[in-house]
């Protein structure tokens, strides 16, 4: 139980952490924001439980390709945010994504990756 609460604590520390530094400067913020910190935590906290090798792998393999249907969403914000507010901004960033997502599982299925 005692590790569970530190990885909670680490990993939610880096989410207060992102959030500080993005408080003080965008650029740094959105530099920290966007370094996989949270998949290298995932993947150390694998290692650390002594999880197959292939499974740590299969993680970093699928964060990959799962990080590149949410890219368009960044560029999305930006655009929309001063035009319809923060949570319509939020809500169609979401939306938008999952779009992304499932198009995007069509196109990779055609090479043979199996994403849904």
């Amino acid at each position: 139980m005692a590790w569970l609460i530190i990885k909670y604590l680490l990993t939610s520390a880096v989410v207060v952490g992102v959030s500080e530094f993005a408080k003080r400067s965008d650029r740094v913020g959105g530099l920290i924001a966007a370094l996989p910190l949270v998949t290298v935590l995932a993947l150390i906290w694998l290692y650390v439980e002594k999880q197959p090798e292939q499974k740590i792998a299969n993680h970093a393999w699928y964060t990959f390709w799962y990080v590149v249907p949410t890219l368009p969403m960044f560029l999305a914000f930006p655009l929309l945010l001063p035009r319809i507010g923060f949570w319509p901004t939020l809500l169609a960033c979401i939306v938008l994504t999952i779009v992304c997502f499932g198009l995007f599982a069509m196109l990779v299925r055609r090479f043979g990756i199996e994403l849904l």
